[in-house]
């Protein structure tokens, strides 16, 4: 039986997956830490290489002494060798490890809750180099995407992701345009057009297409969240300061310009999410960031066969899902910013450790963590009922609109596989068009195709999290070290 303490492999290093990683290596367990960027923090605490000589990364970011001291513990952690953090680590699948003994040879569990799974990754910028992490559990923080929804001219070059915009604002220190647009729904427009003011870019408008008063009829969830109120305050006040025009109820309905974006036309809103007649305006810019919220990652977690409640992750309130030795936490199973995540990779850690060595979790810090996540996950209720695309987007969209970047595929083939050839799914519609076949493998396209296809969109269970080299597939199978 082994005597070395119990492994866990935790992938994603953002809030999550970091806060989870020091609470299960705090309780006796072995941590080995993999994600796909260079540096611990997600999106959320994304910041400039060292090369580029920021001098205050932190007025990038808000919560700001919360991740310092995050990123602290975990520097200590892997100077003490409790956790082993693998940066530039693209995993792309996790599977159950195979059992060493024969068959034949009786052997019992080497620890309390262990399982046994192999993670796959890829190292390096150019993700070639295999790499094998073998864990007696594996818990899933692999955060979340933007959802981006199709309009006539969005894949003009200006025209980029919300979240795109500020990834170059803190990861690069630099900003795509001089004259920006930020327009979609949901919170992430906020310090996106606030940053993109505060770095010297003319930000033309805020074009919001949901209503933001709406929340203050939801003051039981507003009461829980003080500090998020507060926080929304302060984006509002620095709107004002640098005299962005906020426009509620509106959405962009094209996108011009020929080599590049030079103009945008956004339009009212009615209170069914049709655009109004005759409310269409040209707002010239250089830059679109547009982003209609947020999607879970959930490859791995399909390919190991979690449950997937809608199309998130569907865990317990320890954060276990429904396979034995897997647990999820963060944004994977539900989008609810970097407080949320936090707690719930700190409960996910304890479970863990808890399983792997028998042991209880302190019931007083046990009891902290879920009512964090009890408060931010009715926060983030109330947002969702609020924050959410114009029902009638779709439209907008002109037959002659490509969908599918990937394969090309215009709104106009989508239609026909509907209305004429009688697709009623998303992979139906995928069979008859190629929408989704391309290198993102559905990812960017599903959600403008199950809404242009008048259905829901569902989980797609992918055998592989990110494309892989075929000479690393004919070599996953040899005998290799962790």
């Amino acid at each position: 039986m082994a005597t070395e303490r119990p492994h866990l492999a935790v992938i994603g290093a953002g809030p999550a997956g970091v806060a989870a990683s020091l609470a299960a290596a705090a309780h006796g367990v072995r941590v080995t830490l993999i994600d796909s960027a260079a540096g611990a923090g997600g999106q959320f605490y994304r910041r400039p290489s060292e090369g580029l000589g920021a001098r205050r990364p932190e007025a990038l970011h808000h919560r700001w002494r919360t991740w310092r001291r995050l990123e602290d513990a975990l520097a200590a952690r892997v100077e003490a060798g409790t956790i082993r953090h693998l940066a530039d680590h693209h995993v792309w699948c996790v599977v159950p490890a195979v059992p060493e003994a024969p068959p034949d040879t009786a052997s019992p569990p080497a620890r309390p809750g262990s399982v046994g799974f192999v993670v796959h990754a890829l190292l390096g910028p150019l993700q070639e180099e295999p790499v094998t992490v073998r864990a007696d559990a594996v818990l899933l923080a692999t955060g979340g995407y933007e959802k981006v929804l199709p309009f006539p001219g969005w894949t003009l070059p200006g025209v980029v992701t919300a979240g795109g915009a500020q990834a170059m604002l803190k990861g690069g220190l630099v900003v795509p345009g001089q004259r920006a647009v930020v327009a979609g729904t949901g919170p992430l427009l906020l310090p996106v057009a606030t940053g993109l003011a505060a770095a010297g870019v003319e930000v033309a408008a805020l074009v919001e297409s949901a209503e933001p008063k709406a929340l203050l009829r939801r003051p039981v969830a507003l009461a829980a969240q003080p500090g998020k109120v507060a926080e929304g305050v302060r984006y509002g006040a620095q709107l004002l300061r640098h005299q962005v025009k906020l426009l509620p109820r509106h959405t962009v309905v094209a996108a011009h310009g020929e080599e590049r974006l030079d103009a945008v036309t956004v339009a009212a809103l009615d209170t069914h999410g049709r655009v109004g007649p005759g409310t269409e305006r040209r707002v010239p810019c250089d830059t679109l960031a547009v982003g209609h919220g947020m999607l879970a990652h959930i490859d791995l977690a399909e390919s190991l066969g979690c449950r997937i409640d809608g199309l998130n992750v569907a865990v317990d309130e320890e954060q276990r899902t429904d396979v034995p030795g897997v647990w999820a936490a963060g944004e994977t199973t539900g989008i609810g910013g970097a407080a949320l995540s936090l707690a719930e990779g700190h409960i996910a850690g304890r479970s863990a450790a808890a399983r792997l060595t028998g042991t209880r979790p302190d019931p007083r810090a046990w009891a902290r963590a879920a009512r964090s996540r009890r408060r931010a996950r009715e926060f983030f209720a109330a947002l969702d009922t609020v924050y959410a695309p114009p029902a009638h987007w779709t439209q907008q969209v002109t037959d002659d609109t490509v969908v599918c970047r990937c394969e090309e595929v215009t709104a106009g083939a989508v239609r026909n596989a509907v209305d004429e050839l009688g697709a009623g799914d998303v992979r139906t519609v995928k069979l008859l068009t190629r929408a989704g076949m391309g290198w993102c493998q559905g990812r960017m396209c599903e959600p403008a195709v199950a809404g242009l296809a008048g259905c829901e969109q569902t989980p797609t269970r992918r055998l592989l999290a990110r494309p892989v080299p075929l000479g690393v597939l004919a070599r996953a199978g040899d005998p290799d070290d962790d």
